[in-house]
């Protein structure tokens, strides 16, 4: 049986105002959207992003998060802290893979690399 990645959920008490802070950031469209929850899609296509309303969100780091890619990662990361993201972590392989840990503005981290090439 084939599986895909369809949506990455994202546990929020404010669905509507941090779908828009991705939305900005990943040029991406609403899709469907009610007061428990909000569906982005990015121009890039899939994965949709999805924001559930949630009373009581768990503490702590996430299970589960996103990786970006972007031809110029260190711009990326600078555009992601000036709209209010925060670094948690700089990472390299010892094969020079690099990577950044930054979280939201809800605390939800999510990784930053320079784009896979094949």
């Amino acid at each position: 049986m084939r599986v895909t990645v369809d949506m990455v959920t994202f546990d929020t008490h404010d669905p509507r105002e941090l779908a828009g802070w991705w939305r900005e950031r990943l040029d991406a469209q609403v899709v469907a959207e009610s007061d428990e929850f909000v569906l982005l899609l990015p121009a890039a296509g899939r994965p949709a992003l999805g924001f559930q309303h949630i009373a009581d969100v768990t503490p702590g780091k996430n299970r589960a998060h996103i990786d970006l890619g972007a031809q110029d990662a260190a711009a990326a990361v600078d555009g992601f802290l000036a709209a209010g993201a925060t670094r948690v972590a700089d990472h390299t392989m010892p094969d020079g893979f690099a990577w950044t840990v930054l979280a939201d503005p809800h605390g939800n981290q999510f990784c930053v690399s320079a784009a896979h090439t094949d």
